[in-house]
């Protein structure tokens, strides 16, 4: 599940004493299993024992909620763990045979993957979309279907995609994705009817973040904001370590908020929008203008241009990024958060071009010190990795409140 204000992205809920009621020992079973699957995904290879010790469970429950997760394909049993005296134990671990199918959507194409539960990636494709969504989304459909004919042996738990725009939580429709333009299409009946796989559909910016907390590497923070550089700006929210969607799905849209009402008209009907200054598509603008005569359509082959010392291109990418730390300010102003976290193109070359963000945010205080800027991990591969974590967050268990996880072939 995407988590919400009522439960933590961990997947252990928190308790708000404005709604607190005694815990059913349904509850209790899925708190706890929760702890165990946290524990193995973390500490694995692991025995039952240690999994006893680490949670405080009693080895009898701890016992019962393997079993329950080796039967539904969550967690394998492996290696035989070496032990000086007495019976040696069954090491656990996430069980690999079981995969997610991934997407990442883009206007004009989209990377499909097929994802383990240790996020190891063993296929990756990019599919050319067309611009309407019935054809966009068969074109994707094919590549899923291609994918799961190479790969017949495994388990797939289901389908996440991660989308340029943002998802109403509860219909799972797309709701504002100005970029995209697809409409009131439903993207999720429509693969799930091919493929006979569940969906889960996530915002990009939501699923990059919810990537990064997944992997640990945000343990400690409890505010923060990821802002996703791409054909558009996004931003995902972890305010007091909960991962804000609002109950409509539009929270952190601040590409669409207004800095110069006289800028050029943006996908969303506005003027003057924060991405039609500071995505990629705004630096191809900018390079256009400055070099008319060398047409440039794909902004890593603008990257490549700067990196090679085109005057031009390092032009266009400066103003581009000086936007983006100006924009940044929006974001602090707001939310003050610890840090902020920078995914997407421009992020390949964040030792040239990090240094004008950081600049830009720091004279743009109201007071105090500015945040902690940084780039995500995996760059590209941040949208990707998210599709697959809220496949895992929604179907595993995480904060499940009871619903049985789904069935699998």
């Amino acid at each position: 599940m995407v988590p919400d204000s009522k439960s933590s992205v961990r997947g252990i809920k928190r308790i708000d004493l404005a709604y607190v009621e005694l815990a059913s020992s349904e509850d209790a079973r899925d708190i706890n299993r929760d702890i165990v699957l946290e524990i193995v995904r973390s500490r694995q290879p692991v025995s039952r024992a240690d999994l006893a010790r680490a949670s405080g469970l009693q080895p009898s429950t701890v016992s019962a909620i393997v079993e329950q997760l080796i039967q539904e394909k969550w967690v394998s049993e492996g290696a035989i763990a070496q032990r000086p005296r007495g019976r040696p134990p069954m090491l656990l671990s996430l069980n690999d045979q079981l995969v997610t199918l991934v997407a990442d959507v883009r206007p004009s194409q989209a990377i499909i993957a097929l994802v383990d539960l240790n996020g190891r990636f063993l296929v990756r494709k990019s599919v050319p979309l067309a611009r309407q969504p019935e054809r966009a989304v068969q074109q994707m459909i094919d590549c899923m279907q291609a994918i799961q004919d190479v790969h017949s042996d495994r388990s797939y738990e289901g389908i996440g995609i991660s989308m340029p725009g943002r998802v109403d939580p509860e219909s799972q429709r797309l709701i504002l994705a100005p970029n995209l333009k697809w409409g009131d299409y439903d993207v999720k009946a429509a693969i799930e009817e091919a493929m006979g796989l569940k969906v889960e559909l996530a915002n990009a910016a939501n699923a990059a973040l919810l990537a990064e907390l997944w992997s640990g590497r945000m343990d400690g923070v409890r505010n923060a904001v990821l802002v996703t550089v791409s054909e558009g700006i996004g931003a995902a929210i972890l305010a007091n370590a909960q991962l804000l969607t609002s109950s409509n799905g539009l929270a952190g849209e601040f590409g669409h908020t207004p800095i110069d009402p006289t800028g050029p008209v943006c996908g969303c009907g506005q003027r003057g929008c924060w991405e039609v200054f500071a995505s990629s598509a705004a630096a191809l603008r900018y390079y256009a203008e400055l070099c008319p005569e060398k047409p440039v359509t794909d902004i890593h082959q603008l990257l490549r241009l700067a990196a090679d010392g085109d005057e031009g291109a390092d032009a266009a990418i400066t103003r581009q990024v000086t936007y983006l730390g100006r924009g940044l300010r929006l974001i602090t102003a707001s939310l003050a958060p610890e840090v902020i976290l920078i995914t997407g193109d421009i992020t390949t070359m964040w030792s040239r071009f990090g240094s004008v963000v950081q600049k830009e945010l720091e004279c743009g205080m109201l007071a105090g010190p500015p945040p902690r800027l940084d780039i995500t991990s995996d760059g590209e591969l941040a949208r990707l990795r998210g599709a697959a974590v809220v496949v895992l967050q929604r179907h595993s268990g995480y904060g499940r409140s009871g619903e049985s996880s789904s069935p699998r072939e």
